[in-house]
C-alpha cells in the first residue's frame, strides 16, 4: 500500500500538497504516482510565475511512460526543485521530502482547504 502521509493534502491527479507556515505550499507527485510510473529518468519542471488550477504545468517521465503535472491550486510558481533535473531519482526515493516539485503562493489561501485529505485521498486510489 502506498504511503499516504495524513499532514498532507491530495488532487485526484496524484499531486500532492503541503502547506508551509509562510502561507506558500510544496507540490510534489504522491508515492503511489511514483510507484505506478517506476523509475524516473526526467522532470520538466515548471517555469516561475502565474499558474490556473489544474493547467498542465511539468512532465514527469520514466522508463514506462509520460506523466503530466498539474498545479493543484491557483497562483504564483515561486521556486522549483532544481535538483531534480540532473536527480529525477529523487522522486522515487523520497516523493514527499527531497523529491518535491516545486513550491507556490495559492491565489486563494483557503484554496488549499477544498482538495482531498489523507482518507479521501486513499478512498480515490483504491476506486481506480
Amino acid at each position: 500500500m502506498s504511503n499516504v502521509p495524513s499532514e498532507l493534502k491530495y488532487t485526484a491527479s496524484h499531486e500532492w500538497v503541503r502547506p508551509e507556515e509562510d502561507g506558500s505550499v510544496t507540490v510534489g507527485i504522491t508515492d503511489h504516482a511514483q510507484e505506478s510510473l517506476g523509475d524516473l529518468v526526467f522532470v520538466e519542471l515548471p517555469e516561475p510565475g502565474g499558474v490556473d488550477s489544474e493547467a498542465t504545468i511539468a512532465v514527469v517521465e520514466s522508463v514506462k511512460a509520460a506523466s503530466d503535472i498539474y498545479a493543484p491550486l491557483a497562483g504564483e510558481i515561486t521556486e522549483v526543485n532544481e535538483r531534480l533535473a540532473d536527480e529525477p531519482e529523487l522522486i522515487n526515493q523520497d516523493p514527499y521530502g527531497e523529491g518535491w516539485l516545486f513550491r507556490m503562493q495559492p491565489a486563494d489561501d483557503g484554496a488549499v482547504d477544498g482538495l482531498m485529505d489523507a482518507a479521501a485521498y486513499q478512498g480515490h486510489i483504491a476506486e481506480e
